[in-house]
């Protein structure tokens, strides 16, 4: 019996499918080979999510505009909210930090949701 970090995609899926058919917790462990507290958060996670899927946290590139850089990209936004991405990149640009890309602001503020 492994831990719930432990089960594939399709392991989870059965758990989600076999709860959804009433099936008993011990019977569903019993399936897919796991203990009673594993389907309990996995069924859980489901019910209150809608994703079973695991996520690995800190993988990946580093983020080019981190914390400060984000909040002053977010001032240049207040100041003038017309303002194109080149218009931005440029202004960004003049200041202390590091030079980036258009695309790197772009992207920068759709995940600040701006």
């Amino acid at each position: 019996m492994g831990k719930a970090a432990d089960l594939s995609e399709f392991d989870r899926g059965q758990i989600v499918m076999a709860r959804r058919l009433e099936t008993s917790i011990t019977e569903t462990a019993r399936l897919v080979g796991c203990s009673r507290s594993a389907i309990v958060n996995i069924h859980a996670k489901w019910i209150n999510d809608g994703d079973i899927s695991s996520r690995c946290q800190g993988v990946g590139r580093s983020r080019v505009i981190k914390g400060k850089g984000r909040r002053r990209l977010s001032r240049l936004v207040k100041q003038n909210g017309r303002q194109t991405a080149v218009q931005l990149t440029a202004q960004y640009n003049a200041g202390p930090s590091a030079s980036v890309s258009e695309h790197t602001v772009q992207r920068t503020l759709l995940d600040m949701g701006l």
